[in-house]
């Protein structure tokens, strides 16, 4: 008989790779910016209040690898580095809005 390894504990599920993306505060906030057409890194830093560098650079770069951001990076002095949403970023906040509506619905309920 065939040994069946289990994965699921070694392998995250798609479910839960999208908590761990969407489940920082950080994470919608970046998103938000983002669609808000603020693309560079700087003026994301300077428009969420409270992210620091630190963070801000590992949401870009976890929001990136899971593929809600692309990351543009031109090869000028200085460099210039900016993201766009992708087609699932997109998709993202579309849901992201709607729960926002849901959340307004129920609290004037």
């Amino acid at each position: 008989m065939k040994n069946i390894k289990n994965t699921s504990r070694t392998t995250p599920s798609a479910y839960r790779q999208l908590e761990e993306v969407i489940g920082c505060k950080w994470s919608v906030a970046v998103l938000k910016a983002v669609a808000d057409n603020i693309t560079r890194p700087g003026k994301l830093e300077r428009h969420i209040d409270g992210i620091s560098k630190k963070v801000l650079s590992e949401r870009l770069r976890k929001l990136t690898d899971y593929g809600l951001l692309q990351k543009h990076a031109y090869a000028e002095v200085p460099p210039r580095t900016e993201y766009s949403l992708t087609e699932n970023g997109k998709k993202l906040i579309s849901i992201i809005e709607q729960v926002k509506a849901l959340d307004m619905e129920i609290k004037n309920a």
